[in-house]
């Protein structure tokens, strides 16, 4: 092997696993445009805000890119840190509701909102880190739990009714002109890719950074975190903003697309929801976190437009057999499956060249 090669593997090796992640932004970037081209649409059409395949396309994927946010924000806590939280429900339905109510009720702008949001995810967040040093495991999940479920109360009630729409949920959001789903499907959705995609490199940064070791030597053993001398506490707390400030964001987007900001987003099923979309891609993966979000919200469409009432029942069987075939989540079990295979490989290799080591 020549020196130049040997000088520029290390770096290429740094710089593969974000390879793949630009591929597939540059192609969910133009794929409005394909879908216009193979549906007879013009390009110029899908600048227009024309309707047809290539809108409705858009709408679907920035659905899935929504709840990717908040499945990534929930890896991070959960299969990146072992922090079993049953109350992430409530940054997203927070994030959501604080931006309707800014700019519905009181007129704020987009910039004013999303600064008042930062502040709010990051007060959530210590809500959560003041129970931290004293509940550990399930208890702190059910603590959590009954935060969330406080929340989902509390947007139900009468007395906030004119504010949040109680039980019907908060309607007739105002979004700014330029980011209008409506009008301006196409700017809405790049900015939601380019957020979306921003997130999963800053959290596949963190993870690879010394903090995200550390978060990872909790999830595994945080006892002998604590007997390095590593005050665990400290770094849960980290995340759990991270991870609130991304939900709280997530939130915000949902409220500017969303007719409707329903109640149910704060809800235990909301919460199901995004513990499954984990589960589905592979826990502690971050690659799957969108995958999965991408197969939940593809599954509950077609199988809501397939079977109607018999959907959730349909939903349950399809959770059910993933669980039991892709026990590690979809991209866990590839991860898994690909380390046999190169070790296969590597033994077929030595076999055949007489450079193994028996």
């Amino acid at each position: 092997m020549s020196l130049s090669a040997a000088t520029s593997s290390p770096r290429t090796r740094r710089w593969q696993p974000y390879l793949a992640p630009l591929g597939l932004f540059i192609g969910l970037a133009a794929l409005p445009f394909v879908v216009a081209l193979l549906s007879g649409q013009s390009p110029a059409g899908v600048l227009a805000n024309e309707a047809g395949s290539a809108k409705f396309i858009q709408g679907l994927l920035i659905e899935i890119m929504i709840l990717a946010i908040v499945a990534l924000s929930y890896d991070l806590v959960l299969g990146i840190t072992g922090l079993l939280s049953f109350g992430h429900a409530l940054f997203f339905a927070a994030g959501a509701y604080l931006t309707g109510v800014l700019l519905k009720s009181f007129g704020w702008s987009l910039g004013a909102t999303l600064g008042l949001v930062l502040v709010s995810a990051v007060l959530q967040a210590l809500l959560f880190g003041v129970v931290l040093p004293r509940v550990k495991g399930i208890t702190f999940a059910l603590v959590t739990l009954g935060l969330s479920e406080v929340f989902y109360i509390v947007v139900q009630s009468r007395e906030l009714g004119q504010y949040t729409g109680a039980d019907v949920g908060l309607q007739g959001v105002p979004p700014p002109d330029f980011l209008n789903p409506t009008s301006h499907r196409l700017t809405f959705y790049l900015v939601t890719l380019i957020f979306t995609f921003a997130v999963y490199l800053f959290y596949r940064l963190f993870v690879d950074s010394p903090t995200g070791r550390v978060c990872v030597a909790i999830r595994e053993n945080e006892n002998r975190a604590l007997m390095l001398g590593y005050n665990t506490f400290y770094f849960k707390l980290v995340v759990l903003v991270i991870a609130a400030i991304t939900a709280n964001l997530a939130g915000t987007l949902h409220a500017l697309y969303q007719p409707v900001i329903s109640p149910n987003i704060a809800s235990l099923n909301a919460m199901v929801d995004i513990l499954l979309m984990t589960l589905i891609g592979g826990l502690g993966t971050l690659t799957g976190a969108p995958i999965g979000a991408a197969i939940f919200r593809l599954l509950t469409f077609f199988l809501d437009r397939w079977f109607g009432e018999s959907a959730s029942f349909m939903l349950g069987v399809v959770y059910v057999a993933l669980v039991l075939f892709v026990p590690y989540g979809i991209v866990g079990t590839w991860q898994r499956r690909g380390f046999h295979l190169a070790a296969g490989r590597r033994w077929l290799l030595g076999l055949l060249t007489g450079r193994g080591d028996g």
